[in-house]
């Protein structure tokens, strides 16, 4: 088993990578003390691996509450409905809410978690390759408001994050080349050592290599842990780990939650933010835009916009990003191979341009 942690002020929580975690009876007796707990999960992940952590919930007071899957299932009635089955099941305040799924159960149980009594325990169970390096951890917990993505959330830690590499096997291909864009995203936002192994390695990813697995997910999420405990509520350095997702969420509320997966959205995030540094001449490397739609291509992911889609609703919609702080737009855009910077102060003129090529 790798391990990975996540360093914070107010306490360190492990990140632990492997196949078989989920029926491992011992690590479940340990992350739950002797605790209530209460499982969420969808109907997918649900058939597939509930059995199996059930297996390593053995004997624990754990009922569940199973939801469709999809993106809509982010919505203010979802997390009633998650709510109200914590209270039909009385749980107390130092209950544990375990997510297993991907990044849409993972978001609603973490807000649920967050809410329910001020603050319960919430224990990560990540099932697809994106939730793996990215949403599991850190902390982002949030629903979907017509408006914008995400926009109603909450910052709560977990207190694991359990990555139990088997439940690849069952992933759909389109699905695990979305997780994808994620761990490229980490190599453009500050590993160009990374980023020239995944050229290498890519093949080997896509081939489900468990080996190469197991590397970029530990090395993402060793990234992305570095910089949570930096500035865990992203007053500043956080934001770099949003690179290509202003235009990728105004991507996602502007086809209707769940039409794009949320990686090949920021897989179109990330060339988009490249030529728009390019345009703007932060990024000397005017290759690094092709280069980036090479390598996402290479992973079958999108690397332009839908077709037909409104550009001035995009634009609306990126005005409701939160990284705003005025009238203005803000970007993460790359500088160079392997680094990124926050741009503050952009005008829509730019950004219309890069739109419209």
């Amino acid at each position: 088993m790798t391990t990975v942690t996540v360093a914070l002020s107010s306490g360190s929580y492990p990140i632990h990578i492997a196949a078989g975690l989920l029926a491992d009876a011992d690590l479940w007796s340990r992350l739950l003390a002797g605790r209530q707990a209460f499982v969420l999960s969808d109907d997918n992940v649900a058939a597939r691996w509930l059995p199996r952590l059930q297996q390593g919930l053995a004997g624990a007071d754990a009922p569940t509450l199973i939801l469709p899957p999809g993106e809509e299932q982010k919505s203010l009635g979802q997390f009633a409905a998650v709510i109200d089955a914590l209270v039909q099941h009385k749980r107390r305040r130092n209950s544990v809410l375990i997510a297993l799924g991907g990044g849409v159960i993972g978001d609603l149980g973490g807000f649920a978690a967050a809410c329910y009594q001020r603050g319960i325990a919430c224990i990560q169970v990540p099932t697809t390759l994106l939730a793996m390096v990215d949403s599991s951890v850190g902390g982002k917990t949030a629903i979907n408001h017509p408006a914008s993505k995400n926009l109603i959330g909450a910052f709560h830690q977990p207190e694991a994050v359990i990555a139990d590499l088997a439940t690849l096997a069952t992933l759909p291909q389109r699905e695990f080349r979305s997780g994808l864009a994620e761990i490229i995203k980490y190599g453009l936002i500050a590993d160009a050592d990374f980023l020239l192994w995944l050229e290498q390695q890519l093949d080997a990813l896509l081939a489900h290599d468990a080996e190469a697995l197991a590397h970029a997910i530990a090395r993402s999420c060793a990234h992305k842990a570095a910089i949570v405990a930096r500035d865990p509520t992203e007053q500043g350095e956080r934001a770099l780990l949003n690179l290509g997702h202003t235009f990728a969420h105004a991507i996602e509320t502007e086809l209707g939650y769940g039409a794009w997966l949320h990686g090949e959205a920021v897989a179109a995030g990330l060339v988009l933010a490249a030529e728009l540094a390019a345009e703007l001449g932060t990024l000397p490397d005017r290759t690094l835009a092709q280069r980036t739609r090479h390598w996402l291509q290479r992973a079958a992911l999108p690397v332009g916009l839908p077709a037909g889609i409104d550009h001035e609703a995009l634009l609306r919609h990126m005005a409701l990003d939160k990284k705003n702080l005025g009238s203005t737009l803000r970007f993460i855009l790359p500088t160079a191979v392997g680094r990124s910077a926050i741009v503050d102060g952009i005008e829509t003129g730019p950004v219309r341009r890069v739109l419209g090529r």
